[in-house]
């Protein structure tokens, strides 16, 4: 099973071990839309969904996902991080999602980021599901990463 670094010699799941990489300063940029009708964006911007602030409550679900990404992704490192931000751009349509996160460690944060962008959207629906239950979450992508052994990554349009 050469090749495959989260599997061993005998084709078992492991962690790979990041002990002897250097600490180096590392951020990851992810993103995702929810799609959703034009009454339930307004109600979201005009702050008037029964739930309460909608992006305020995705922002730090958001944040706390990142902080909880190594126990819901089996073999992600836990790591400590030294912030994550989330974006929000709300039009008529939906909103997108734009979540960073940095760390000074050993391994990346991607999946951070993508664990953030992809909790904040799942609660800007849960929020607003009263109001379109047909909204639609897609577009999860990593953006950008800086840092590591393998260094910078952007996405190319």
């Amino acid at each position: 099973m050469t090749g495959l670094t989260h599997l061993d010699e005998d084709g078992a799941a492991r962690m790979v071990d990041v002990g002897a990489k250097a600490t180096t300063a590392r951020e990851a940029v992810a993103s995702g839309r929810i799609d959703m009708s034009p009454e339930a964006a307004t109600a979201i911007a005009q702050g008037l969904v029964k739930k309460g602030d909608v992006l305020a409550v995705a922002r730090v679900a958001g944040i706390m996902a990142a902080k909880r990404t190594a126990d819901l992704i089996p073999l992600c490192h836990p790591i400590a991080l030294s912030a994550v931000a989330l974006d929000f751009a709300l039009d008529d349509k939906g909103v997108t999602v734009t979540a960073t996160a940095r760390t000074a460690g050993q391994t990346g944060v991607e999946m951070e980021a993508l664990t953030a962008a992809s909790v904040a959207l799942l609660t800007i629906y849960d929020m607003a599901k009263a109001l379109d239950k047909a909204m639609v979450i897609g577009n999860v992508r990593l953006e950008a990463k800086t840092g590591g052994k393998s260094g910078d990554w952007r996405r190319t349009p």
